[in-house]
């Protein structure tokens, strides 16, 4: 096997790093979030161009504080925040800190309504159907828990969504009777009539809900979720969208995809402070779905009620605000352009050796900037612990 340091140089360091993230190892400079937003903003160019222009993303990877010790070659899970996300998360965690009961509660939580307008007008949706949560993972579990499902109602997903849902469907398998039915899906996909198909062919009697990914963590795979969520409609039966690494990885408005909810996680492709996610429910939605946590009555039509967790540190959210300016400094569309650019750079190196196998397309619109690497005849393990070693 050849060395680490072989490896990395073959298939071009610089990009394949930058394909996982979008910071590399330069000195860090400290223009504030607005003045780089700025300036990103103005740089000129179609996101075609901008995606190959390195002096643009030197200057979006000054903003990082990143190890440059370590290449980081998996941005999906938790993604670095850029350094003035940190500061603003510690400047509002002091002050908080100052006189918690007041400075917390009446100064810092009244502010998260604007950060609450900021994230809405971004992503096509309204403010009062936006809220707040830790991760996709609570947004989820407050779908899949906030149904009510009686013993032999079925749930329809895929082979391939997050085990952290399966599960919860799961426990409501062992806990009340219910019954998870999953589809197997091509890998990768590139006929959205297929995927819709599979769907609608499994559906029974029995079917109250379905779940789906908006772009599939294993493979990265985008699925036709707009296409899905029609189908279903037809039928009367909700689709829970798990968009954990979609939104903010690539350019969409969550109103195009005519979904009733929408999951994500901020952390991820936001850059956002660590622990923050979001919860889209369509208003007329809202009062058909208990909160995870329990809420007074009177909020049953309220989109704050899937905020009532007890208390929680308002710096995580109001430095929400900060990232999206950056993300909006570099621009949906170019950020999109660039992800695809580097993975096919790395991508289309790697697959000129023979045991190398692509799980995830190339063509424009089912993938971005996540993708499948199956080296064949090597256990992922092991290739795992050579990376780290």
């Amino acid at each position: 096997m050849h060395s680490r340091r072989d490896f990395l140089g073959a298939i071009g360091l610089p990009a394949f790093a930058a394909a996982a993230g979008l910071e590399r190892w330069l000195p860090r400079l400290s223009p504030t979030a607005g003045e780089l937003a700025r300036d990103l903003s103005a740089h000129p160019g179609s996101p075609e161009e901008v995606a190959t222009d390195e002096d643009f993303w030197a200057e979006v990877a000054r903003a990082f504080t990143v190890d440059r010790t370590l290449i980081n070659l998996n941005n999906g899970g938790v993604s670095p925040s850029p350094a003035w996300v940190q500061d603003a998360m510690k400047r509002h965690l002091d002050y908080s800190n100052q006189a918690p009961t007041y400075t917390m509660w009446q100064i810092l939580e009244p502010q998260r309504e604007g950060v609450r307008e900021r994230m809405a007008r971004e992503w096509g949706v309204d403010a009062e159907e936006i809220a707040f949560t830790r991760n996709a993972s609570e947004s989820l579990q407050t779908l899949q828990l906030g149904h009510d499902l009686e013993a032999g109602d079925e749930v329809l997903t895929t082979t391939q969504d997050y085990p952290r849902m399966i599960t919860t469907f799961q426990q409501r398998e062992r806990r009340e009777g219910i019954v998870l039915r999953q589809i197997r899906i091509p890998v990768p996909a590139e006929d959205p009539e297929e995927v819709v198909r599979r769907f609608e062919e499994a559906i029974t009697p029995r079917t109250r809900l379905i779940l789906m990914c908006h772009m599939i963590n294993l493979t990265g795979q985008i699925l036709p979720v707009r296409e899905v969520v029609r189908m279903a409609r037809r039928h009367g039966i909700p689709v829970i969208v798990d968009g954990a690494h979609a939104l903010a990885h690539f350019d969409f408005r969550i109103a195009d995809l005519e979904c009733d909810n929408y999951s994500t996680s901020l952390h991820k492709w936001l850059f956002a402070p660590h622990g923050t996610g979001l919860l889209y429910v369509r208003r007329e939605k809202i009062p058909e779905i208990w909160p995870l946590m329990a809420a007074p009555e009177r909020m049953d039509d309220d989109i704050r009620k899937f905020e009532e967790i007890g208390t929680h540190p308002a710096a995580n959210y109001l430095a929400i605000g900060e990232a999206l300016t950056f993300h909006q400094g570099i621009g949906a569309k170019r950020k999109e352009a660039r992800l695809v650019h580097l993975r096919d750079y790395w991508a289309k190196r790697l697959l000129e050796h023979d045991r190398v196998r692509l799980h995830t397309s190339l063509e424009p619109g089912f993938a971005c900037g996540i993708a499948n690497v199956e080296v064949v005849g090597e256990e992922t393990t092991r290739i795992v612990e050579w990376l780290w070693s």
